[in-house]
C-alpha cells in the first residue's frame, strides 16, 4: 500500500524543518567560534603593540618597563581613626570607567574607584570598622573571605546591601590570625558577574612579632583573568547561549590575565635580595600552576598565614580563593630577567575542556637592577608552631558530596539548614568530588586543617578556608567551632558553580 502525498508531504516537511534548523544551530556555533577567534586574534596585536610601543620608548629596552613599579601594590585604605588598636575606613561600590587595558577604557564596577579596590591593612587585635556604601543599582556584600568574625559581619548572602544603602562591618582581629586574605561581593546568584565587573581587593593582617625581617619588601600580587572584548568592554555571553552553558559547567575564565590589575608587569629585584610575595587566586576559575623555571620558591604560607617552618617548591598550584606567601631571592646578573609563569593544569571535564588549555601564560617579569645588593637577612627555621586539631575530640563527621552543580544532590536554597553543630564543637569533613573536573572547597567563618588526601597524610600542618579538590579524590580536613555562631555559608568556589546552587548552609549555635 503506497502512503498518501498529504502524510509523505507531512514528513518531508518535517525533515526539512530539522535539517534546517540544525544548519542554523552549526552557522551560529560556527559564527561564534569565529567571533572569539577574531576577538583573540585583535586582542592579542593590541597587547603585543602596547608592549612594543613601551619598549621603543627606552632604548635598548626588549621589553616595556612600569615607569612606577611600586604601583604595583594597590593602594591602602586610609585609617580615618585616630584611636589606639582601631581601623575605621570607608570602602563605596560603585560603576566607574577605568582602564583595564593599554589605549582602551572599560564600563567597570570598583571599591573606591580602583581595580583591585584598596588592601584593608590591619594587627592582630585590632577594631576594625568598615564603612559601606553601596552606590551599584543592585544588591551587594562584602564578605572578607577567610577572616574569623560574627556572623553578621561575614558578608554573606544572609545580608544583602540595597541600593544606594551603607552598612557597617565591625569585627576584631583575632590573634593567631595573621595572614593574607582578601574582599569580595557575595550576593545571592550574582558574585562572579560582580567581581568580573571588578569588585575585589586585598587584606593583610600583621602580626606583632613577626619572625621575618622588616627589611625584606613586600609584594601583594592578586591573580585575576577576565573576557574582554578588542574595544575593551567585559565580555559577558549571552543567557542560554552555547557561551554560557561552557561557562555554567567550567567555570568562566577571561583571555586577558591581570596581577594587582597589570598586564605583565614588571618587579624589579636586587642580586641576593629576598622579598615576600603574598599572592592571592581571584580568579573566578581559574587555578594557577606558578613556576619560575630554574628558580624555586620558598614557600612560607598559605590561608591562614606562615608555616611553622619554610618549605622549598619548584612550582604551587593555587587554587581559586586560595593564597600563598612566598620567598623570593635575587640570583640573577643585572639585566637578567625571569618570568613567573603560569604553566597548564587539567581542571576541566573533557567535553568542555578548552583547545587552548595547555598554553603557558606569563604573569610578571622579574628583572635584576644593578642596585649594590642588600645586607643579607637571616631567614628563621622555624616560623610558629600549629597545633593540631584533636582527632579523638571530634564529635561528627559528615560527608560532602561534590556532583556536577550539586552539594549532596542539592541546590543552595537559603531557608534550609544543611548542617548543625554546636558552638565549640570539633568536627572532621570528608569532601567528595565525584565528577570529572576539580572543585574547589571553601567554609566561611572558621579555619580549617588537612588531614589528608586520598588517603596520605598531608605533609605539613597549616590553617586553611579553601581546599582544591581535584576530579574524582577526596580530602579530609578537621575544624572546630570557635567563638561565633551563626549561619555559614559551605561551598564551591569556582564562582558560577556557586552562583547557580553549588552551596550549602552550616548552622552553629
Amino acid at each position: 500500500m503506497l502512503p498518501d502525498s498529504k502524510s509523505t508531504n507531512v514528513c518531508i516537511e518535517k525533515e526539512c524543518v530539522w535539517l534546517v534548523r540544525r544548519v542554523v544551530l552549526l552557522l551560529t556555533v560556527a559564527t561564534l567560534e569565529l567571533r572569539i577567534l577574531i576577538q583573540k586574534i585583535m586582542l592579542a596585536a593590541l597587547l603585543a603593540s602596547s608592549v612594543t610601543l613601551g619598549a621603543a620608548s627606552r632604548p635598548g629596552s626588549a621589553h616595556a618597563l612600569p615607569a612606577d613599579v611600586a604601583s604595583l601594590n594597590p593602594p591602602l585604605l586610609v585609617n580615618r581613626s585616630s584611636r589606639p588598636k582601631t581601623v575605621e575606613v570607608n570602602i563605596v561600590a560603585a560603576p566607574t570607567r577605568l582602564s583595564l587595558m593599554p589605549g582602551k577604557m572599560t564600563e567597570a564596577y570598583a571599591y573606591n574607584g580602583s581595580v583591585p579596590g584598596p588592601t584593608l591593612e590591619v594587627r592582630e587585635g585590632d577594631k576594625v570598622i568598615v564603612h559601606f556604601r553601596n552606590d551599584l543599582d543592585e544588591p551587594t556584600t562584602i564578605h572578607w573571605h577567610g577572616i574569623h568574625l560574627p556572623f553578621e559581619a561575614d558578608g554573606s548572602p544572609f545580608h544583602p546591601v540595597a541600593p544606594g544603602k551603607s552598612r557597617d562591618y565591625v569585627f576584631t582581629v583575632r590573634p593567631g590570625s595573621a595572614g593574607t586574605y582578601w574582599y569580595h561581593p557575595h550576593p545571592d546568584h550574582r558574585t562572579g558577574f560582580l567581581i568580573a565587573k571588578g569588585l575585589y581587593g586585598g587584606i593583610i593582617v600583621r602580626a606583632a612579632d613577626d619572625p621575618l625581617p622588616k627589611s625584606i619588601a613586600e609584594k601583594l600580587l592578586i591573580l585575576s583573568d577576565n573576557r574582554l572584548n578588542p574595544d575593551g568592554s567585559i565580555d559577558f555571553p549571552e543567557p542560554r547561549s552555547h557561551h554560557a552553558a561552557v561557562d555554567e559547567e567550567n567555570g568562566r575564565e577571561g583571555n586577558v590575565l591581570f596581577v594587582s590589575g597589570k598586564v605583565m608587569p614588571t618587579i624589579r629585584i636586587r642580586r641576593g635580595e629576598v622579598q615576600r610575595w603574598r599572592i592571592v587566586n581571584a580568579s573566578a576559575s581559574r587555578v594557577y600552576r606558578l613556576a619560575m623555571p630554574g628558580h624555586p620558591f620558598m614557600h612560607i604560607g598559605n590561608d591562614g598565614g606562615l608555616f611553622e617552618h619554610p618549605v622549598d617548591a619548584k612550582e604551587i598550584v593555587l587554587g581559586t580563593g586560595e593564597r600563598v606567601e612566598l620567598l623570593v631571592r635575587g640570583t640573577d646578573k643585572p639585566g637578567e630577567r625571569r618570568v613567573l609563569r603560569a604553566l597548564p593544569y587539567d581542571r576541566y571535564i573533557p567535553q568542555t575542556r578548552p583547545d587552548d588549555w595547555k598554553t603557558t601564560r606569563d604573569l610578571l617579569t622579574v628583572e635584576t637592577t644593578s642596585e649594590p645588593p642588600p645586607a643579607p637577612v637571616l631567614i628563621p627555621a622555624v616560623f610558629r608552631a600549629i597545633p593540631p586539631l584533636d582527632i579523638a575530640k571530634a564529635t561528627a563527621t559528615r560527608t560532602i558530596v561534590f556532583s556536577q552543580g550539586m552539594i549532596n544532590g542539592k541546590k543552595m536554597d537559603m531557608s534550609r539548614v544543611d548542617f548543625t553543630a554546636p558552638l565549640g564543637a570539633t568536627e572532621i569533613w570528608a569532601i567528595e568530588n565525584v565528577v570529572g573536573m576539580d572543585h574547589p572547597f571553601h567554609l566561611h567563618g572558621f579555619q580549617f586543617q588537612v588531614l589528608d588526601r586520598n588517603g596520605v597524610a598531608e605533609k605539613f600542618r597549616s590553617w586553611k578556608d579553601m581546599v582544591n579538590v581535584p576530579k574524582h579524590e577526596t580530602a579530609r580536613i578537621i575544624v572546630r567551632y570557635d567563638n561565633y555562631p551563626g549561619k555559614w555559608m559551605f561551598h564551591c568556589h569556582i564562582l558560577d558553580h556557586e552562583d547557580h546552587g553549588m552551596m550549602g548552609v552550616l548552622e552553629v549555635k
